[in-house]
């Protein structure tokens, strides 16, 4: 994340995005004012797989367009290293729960979507099979609602299972498609957690299914906060170092927010 010193030019312009270009390649950078922004802060967002750069209110576009130009490069530089997309398609692989699953289509077979074992025969591919019916142009998205409904079963019963130690209940529990968070804890006691988890081992979502669940007794990352994650889960190193090197990962996978 890159910063600047705050610029003090008023408003002129209603743009939303500009271009810059560099080394025979044009980036394409989301223009936000924030109130609370203080200088130009540029980032790129792997799940989106785009640039967004953050401006105070009164901030120029001209000033905003001068700061990306400086540094052209570096945005160049974290687009190319963003893992290549996954998307959902027929003979893809996707991870479920850590185990690495391979789209299978079966058009003519009823239901929707399902799991099966490796096959075993000569040849065949080992890989546990994530098997989707219907028409092919359909595949993307049901395995985008599969993965979405395991993910919400998933992290409910690891919720609830937490949250009954400590004896407070949240308020709701939503999953979205977060790219800065794996999960948060609203001060109304309102959990929200990232669909992606259920494709991490089933450890680290329920390293983070506890770790928001002591957030409904703490709104912090206090000693008292952290001695109440330790007695709900003994991964808390482990699953944290997976997500340190793995973490990023999981954004690779598809269907992609346009």
């Amino acid at each position: 994340m890159l910063s600047s010193l705050r610029k003090n030019a008023p408003r002129t312009s209603e743009i939303t995005y500009l271009e810059v270009s560099h080394a025979g390649e044009t980036h394409r950078i989301t223009l936000k004012r924030i109130a609370s922004a203080r200088r130009f802060t540029l980032r790129v967002r792997a799940a989106t797989r785009d640039v967004v750069l953050t401006m105070p209110p009164r901030s120029s576009v001209v000033g905003a367009r001068s700061f990306a130009e400086a540094h052209a490069a570096w945005i160049g530089v974290r687009l190319q290293r963003l893992p290549k997309p996954m998307p959902f398609g027929i003979g893809e692989i996707v991870p479920v729960r850590g185990v690495n699953h391979v789209i299978t289509h079966r058009p003519h077979e009823r239901g929707t979507v399902w799991i099966e074992p490796g096959r075993k025969s000569v040849g065949a591919n080992m890989l546990p099979q994530l098997c989707v019916a219907g028409e092919p142009e359909h595949v993307a998205r049901r395995v985008k609602d599969f993965l979405m409904r395991e993910a919400k079963r998933d992290l409910e019963a690891a919720v609830l299972r937490h949250a009954a130690k400590t004896g407070v209940s949240p308020r709701k529990i939503t999953l979205r498609d977060t790219t800065s968070r794996w999960g948060s804890c609203s001060s109304t006691g309102s959990l929200n957690f990232s669909w992606r988890l259920v494709m991490a081992p089933s450890f680290v979502l329920d390293y983070l299914a506890a770790h928001e669940a002591a957030h409904l007794l703490y709104m912090n990352h206090s000693p008292a906060f952290w001695r109440v994650v330790g007695k709900l889960t003994h991964e808390i190193d482990r699953s944290e170092a997976w997500l340190k090197a793995n973490g990023a990962g999981l954004l690779r996978f598809g269907p992609f927010k346009s």
